[in-house]
């Protein structure tokens, strides 16, 4: 399926379509800008729909959700439900008195399941799906299949003799770029314009709806802040003091910024499943190029401000990842890894007790072995190790010292 403004492709069209056979209720959630609304009408042109971004339909909806909903067509799609959650008991109670598939299509610039104003549960009647910012091997009509083959170990050492090795700009420029559709037509200038006018937005229109927040301009100084401090460990003692907030606020207003789906909270790997949620987790910002604007980074900087720019990097590596999971497989999971004396892995991939470990260099080489992170982690998990992958700006795939350890190219993430 195709966005019918850009052509790009959306894989995530044949998860829409499968939970429309046999689900009554299906909600595409993801980004304000990120395509949703383009992708549903695209995928089912002739469906009655309704946008709650306009007003009348927004204030009926509010004064009497019942009465709009038994309004509405049998099938239907609603956009931006985050904006009135008091319709969901009255689709819950419609579609227990007729469970047809696929009569409800919603569509979320937040993530419901983490709206404090949403007590009802739609659980054995709702399927969601997430589509984000595009990723690269949309961005190249690509077919995006780096991630199944790693799941089916059908990566494996491949040299490429005589070819050209990377270019450190262009790797920069994807970088920057990010994946929201409407700036990359855009010159450099005008799409770190648009990236601006785009957090005023959302301040605008949504912080208010998805938080019981006071002063929503604090919400985007904090998302400015991450975005200086993107991919590093979450340190809310460190940002309470820069923004003059008790950390509190700055735990209420992170918690925002994740149901708007800006920053992606990182938990921390442990073999202990309970430790996972104790630990200091990483904070990304979702999209690269929104990062890269916001924190003033450019092509330029990667040679002068080299540690931010890879930080740049693991948040952009981590965004292909999950976008890739989820036409992949929707049960995937992704966490960082770090251990009492400091061994690091940048990502850590589950499929049940199943664990990948992804490293990311901006280098031309990858070394002789995965690090010593990889290598604590590989043996924490046993025989659930499926094996470690140093992703870097190089052009072979090829074998590390350690078990089932590679480094492969950062290109595969797009040209695979």
């Amino acid at each position: 399926m195709f966005d019918s403004r850009t052509l790009y492709p959306r894989p995530l069209a044949s998860v829409l379509h499968d939970a429309l056979a046999d689900t009554p209720v299906v909600c595409l959630t993801g980004p304000r800008q990120s395509g949703k609304t383009t992708l549903v009408r695209a995928l089912m042109p002739e469906r009655p729909y309704f946008s709650l971004d306009h007003r009348p339909y927004l204030a009926a909806a509010k004064a009497d959700p019942a009465g709009f909903v038994a309004a509405l067509p049998r099938e239907v799609t609603i956009d931006e439900i985050q904006r009135a959650p008091e319709l969901l008991p009255a689709i819950k109670l419609s579609v227990d008195l007729d469970r047809c598939p696929g009569r409800f299509v919603l569509t979320g610039s937040a993530n419901l399941l983490l709206l404090p104003t949403v007590t009802e549960s739609l659980a054995g009647r709702l399927e969601i799906a997430r589509l984000m910012p595009l990723c690269q091997a949309e961005k190249d009509r690509r077919p995006g299949l780096f991630l199944a083959d790693l799941l089916e170990g059908a990566v494996t050492p491949a040299l490429r003799a005589g070819g050209h090795l990377p270019d450190p700009d262009d790797l920069a420029q994807r970088l920057v770029a990010g994946g929201y559709p409407e700036p990359l037509a855009r010159t450099p200038a005008r799409a770190r314009q648009w990236h601006r006018q785009y957090v005023r937005s959302i301040v605008d229109r949504d912080v208010l709806d998805v938080g019981r927040v006071r002063d929503a301009d604090g919400v985007a100084q904090l998302l400015r802040l991450l975005a200086v401090r993107n991919g590093e460990l979450l340190n809310t003692a460190g940002l309470s003091r820069e923004l003059g907030l008790y950390r509190t606020t700055v735990r209420e207003y992170i918690a925002v910024l994740e149901r708007l789906f800006l920053v992606r909270r990182l938990l921390p790997w442990h073999p202990n499943v309970g430790k996972r949620l104790v630990r200091t987790p990483k904070m990304h910002v979702v999209d690269s190029g929104l990062a890269a604007s916001l924190a003033g980074l450019g092509p330029g900087d990667w040679i002068e401000k080299r540690d931010r720019m890879g930080h740049l990097l693991e948040s952009f590596v981590t965004q292909q990842l999950v976008t890739l999971a989820g036409w992949t497989d929707p049960d995937l999971r992704f966490w960082h890894f770090r251990d009492r004396d400091g061994r690091e892995v940048d990502l850590v991939m589950t499929l049940g007790a199943r664990t990948w470990g992804i490293e990311v260099k901006a280098t031309t080489t990858p070394g002789r072995s995965a690090g010593r992170g990889m290598a604590r982690l590989a043996a924490l998990c046993g025989n659930d190790f499926q094996g470690g992958i140093v992703l870097y700006n190089g052009r072979d795939i090829l074998p590390l010292a350690g078990r089932n350890m590679l480094a492969v190219p950062l290109s595969e993430l797009w040209e695979r």
